[in-house]
């Protein structure tokens, strides 16, 4: 735009630049920053998006990150003892990123996989609040990671990897006693009845989740018509969750009744429906110690510790056995059965270069053709 600048007794035309003044004290003193909208529009359009991409994750997801940023700015506070100098948090070098892994390893003495994922958590904070990450610094934290990868006494820091089933595991899982004793140190005094309903749903879950090799998050996610009775079994539409593909898996007749995710799940079913449930809602719903069944369906969390808990009432101890261990389950039972690779991958949702889905199958193929078999020991 114009305006007027008085020269003595004559007004002349001054062109005025849509623009800041430049603090006097800043570098560029006196200088004029020009306001360039298009550049301020992107920026926002940056930061929206981000936003929405931050709120679009699982809230466990956000606030494991969360925890990761807070140990990072953690560091900051220790290496500031170190040194007498307090970085910034932006300060993300492949000097700061590998001490962040070492002071991990060695001042808080957590397992080299915790250490990968808060490592992994920082950067995608870091990214969030507008902090650059040099892919030379994750690669340097990768590097550092390696030996602590390795040593067998840091591996035993974690908690371990989730132990898999076995058929006979899976039906004392189903037929454990209702009652169920206070456990050693529990607040709660007296012998607790299992409702029903709780059973029911337990025996469906675990069998369920263990045909379909289904994750915590994709078994809560679960509504009652994704599951369809066919003349074969079960056809099961696993949705989407963590921007992986849904899919849709078959399910067939058990061999026991006890496990049979089919038997199981109609049992279940009929059960909640009586109870309430409506019959377009979610698949698995909590069940209070009085029986009384929930509108909500039953949490990622909740899903994990059912089948834990099962496992532990059935006096499966001694192993970690947790949500994760019906995924093992499926393929190193599989493959012992003979079933294609490709079959129990595509059943499972495991992308085609997953190293843990071929852990598992390693593990599934461990005694065939053994190195030991038939060479006349």
């Amino acid at each position: 735009m114009t305006t007027t600048q008085e020269y003595g007794t004559v007004l002349e035309p001054v062109e005025v630049v849509d623009a800041e003044l430049v603090e006097d004290d800043a570098p560029g003193a006196g200088a004029v920053a020009v306001h360039d909208p298009v550049a301020a529009v992107l920026a926002a359009l940056d930061t929206k998006a981000a936003e929405d991409l931050y709120n679009d994750r699982p809230n466990k997801t956000r606030k494991g990150y969360a925890r990761d940023w807070a140990l990072w700015q953690e560091f900051h506070g220790w290496l500031e003892d170190q040194t007498g100098t307090r970085l910034p948090d932006s300060a993300i070098t492949v000097g700061t990123y590998v001490a962040f892994v070492k002071w991990l390893d060695e001042v808080k003495e957590a397992a080299p996989n915790s250490i990968e994922r808060r490592v992994t958590g920082v950067a995608s904070e870091a990214r969030r609040f507008g902090y650059e990450v040099p892919k030379a610094a994750r690669a340097a934290a990768t590097q550092a990671l390696k030996p602590l990868k390795n040593d067998k006494k840091r591996r035993t820091r974690g908690r371990g990897k989730a132990a898999a089933l076995t058929p006979g595991d899976l039906r004392k899982m189903a037929t454990a006693p209702r009652e169920r004793a206070p456990q050693p140190g529990a607040r709660r005094r007296r012998t607790y009845v299992v409702p029903d309903l709780a059973r029911l749903r337990d025996q469906a879950l675990t069998s369920l989740k263990v045909a379909v090799a289904g994750r915590n998050e994709e078994m809560a996610e679960l509504d009652d018509p994704d599951i369809k009775l066919v003349d074969e079994g079960l056809m099961v539409h696993v949705p989407s969750v963590k921007g992986r593909p849904d899919r849709d898996v078959p399910v067939t007749y058990g061999a026991h009744r006890d496990t049979c995710p089919v038997r199981c799940w109609l049992a279940y079913r009929t059960a909640k429906l009586a109870a309430g449930a409506d019959p377009d809602g979610p698949a698995f719903l909590p069940v209070d110690q009085w029986g009384h069944q929930g509108a909500k369906p039953l949490s990622p969390d909740g899903v994990g510790r059912a089948l834990a808990r099962s496992a532990r009432y059935a006096g499966l101890t001694g192993r970690r056995i947790t949500g994760h261990s019906a995924r093992r389950t499926l393929v190193t039972l599989g493959v012992k059965h003979g079933k294609r690779v490709d079959k129990l991958r595509t059943q499972g949702g495991w992308s085609p270069n997953s190293p843990v889905f071929w852990e598992y199958v390693d593990e599934g193929r461990a005694f065939e053709d053994a190195a030991t078999e038939g060479i006349g020991l």
